[in-house]
């Protein structure tokens, strides 16, 4: 599971932020909007006629996706601005 998000932005005029973003404490922050979510997910999948096997079997891709992001990386650079964004 990714531990930490760091995310640096370059401004046109070429000045460097950088933000640091510690997963679990934002995680468990945000842990009753999951809950919420899941609980969605399933009334979702009800009112579709779909079975609670498919909810699960989507959550499952979603926790395999979440446990590979370590190590990925993300830049994008327009002109003289630019994001790096790196979880690790």
């Amino acid at each position: 599971m990714p531990q930490l998000v760091t995310a640096r932005y370059r401004r046109a005029d070429g000045r460097t932020r950088r933000l640091y973003v510690p997963v679990v404490p934002v995680l468990l922050v945000l842990s009753p909007l999951v809950l919420l979510a899941v609980v969605a997910a399933f009334v979702a999948a009800r009112a579709f006629g779909m079975g609670p096997r498919s909810v699960l079997g989507a959550l499952g891709g979603v926790g395999r996706l979440l446990w590979a992001l370590p190590g990925a990386r993300f830049d994008m650079q327009q002109g003289r601005t630019a994001v790096l964004i790196k979880v690790s």
